[in-house]
């Protein structure tokens, strides 16, 4: 059963108390069950893990007018969003400044908040091995991360010089106050709100791009050799998508079609048949970037996009728990479906 989050639910004063009104106004437009809402204290990882996934989704809509406009025509029906999953691209290289390496950028923060890592998926046509991140507490209802990172040691030695220029300028967000308070979070398995609401606006600083952008030789040297890298030196750890989970997406795709929004033009089956993925094309973005001689020149790139997924139930049997529960719905992803859906930000791709 889901619920309304009420006026005082500790989520909402989390999210307004880090990215203002507006956000809360989006909390009101996804699904949050009943456990989610009401007020908690002191905070537990679970509330915590259901406002990141929801100031994330809100950056998203200012970024991809497409999914906006699906969530307006969603709330106007009536129906809220089901967010099953968000994605995050790494890199997977010394040498990203004073980041960690690959998917250890992410997962330092998602652990604490009660994620466990449930799958690996390689996603080898396009460089990159996928991971699903599944809460503990909350399988179904807090929405899941698919954390990737890029291998740029499988490609060539210029390309492979390009990525350390780039990406060498990376800046960690998480400063010694912030390591404190994940450690105490991952201890406790909550924090005083106070606490909660200082981690929370730094853990949202995280999903951005933490370095330079790169200049417009480079760019397009990265995008000679992978598309998926390029995006990276553009958007960083932003959200790459978002994801309702919806009960048909055959007629979503459809609907999504009639209303001339970008829709892909077929749905990504599963090899069991019972997880089908489909997505608007990404949104155009414009980023600055510098030429040899140092001239400021604006670049039109693929920037994020917005995803539908329907899962259906696994039939006759229980998926091996691995600590996170019964599970009733196949939360399982695809190396296929991931690797047709990424597509989405190559440009020719892109929405325009």
């Amino acid at each position: 059963m889901t619920t309304s989050p009420g006026s005082r639910s500790t989520v909402r004063e989390l999210l307004i108390s880090v990215a203002g009104a507006r956000v809360g106004d989006v909390l009101d437009a996804v699904e949050s069950a009943d456990e989610l809402t009401g007020e908690f204290d002191p905070v537990q990882r679970r509330l915590i893990a259901h406002a990141l996934n929801i100031a994330l989704f809100a950056d998203l809509l200012d970024r991809v007018p497409s999914a906006a406009e699906y969530l307006t025509e969603q709330r106007a029906a009536g129906r809220r969003i089901m967010l099953d999953h968000g994605a995050i691209r790494t890199v997977a290289w010394p040498n990203v400044g004073s980041l960690p390496a690959g998917i250890e950028q992410v997962t330092r923060l998602l652990e604490p908040l009660g994620f466990r890592r449930r799958e690996m998926y390689p996603l080898t046509r396009i460089h990159m091995t996928g991971y699903s991140y599944c809460h503990l507490d909350m399988p179904e209802q807090i929405g899941q991360w698919f954390v990737s990172e890029f291998h740029p040691d499988e490609l060539s030695v210029p390309v492979q010089h390009g990525v350390d220029r780039v990406f060498s300028s990376s800046v960690d967000p998480i400063g010694a106050d912030a390591a404190s308070w994940l450690r105490q979070l991952e201890s406790d398995g909550s924090l005083p709100f106070d606490v909660a609401v200082a981690l929370l606006a730094v853990l949202v600083r995280c999903f951005a791009r933490q370095h330079e952008l790169p200049t417009i030789d480079d760019y397009h040297l990265l995008l000679s050799e992978s598309a998926e890298l390029a995006w990276i030196a553009t958007e960083g750890t932003s959200f790459n998508h978002a994801t309702d989970r919806v009960d048909d997406v055959q007629a979503v795709a459809a609907a999504e079609r009639s209303a001339g929004r970008p829709i892909k033009d077929s749905v990504e089956v599963s090899g069991s048949g019972r997880v089908m993925q489909t997505a608007h094309r990404a949104t155009s973005v414009v980023r600055p970037m510098r030429t040899a001689e140092g001239t400021l020149v604006e670049q039109q790139v693929p920037g994020s996009f917005f995803e539908f997924i329907e899962r259906d139930v696994v039939p006759d049997e229980v998926l091996p728990s691995e600590g996170l529960g019964e599970r009733r719905l196949d939360l399982g992803f695809d190396a296929s479906n991931a690797q047709g859906i990424f597509a989405m930000t190559r440009s020719n791709d892109a929405a325009r």
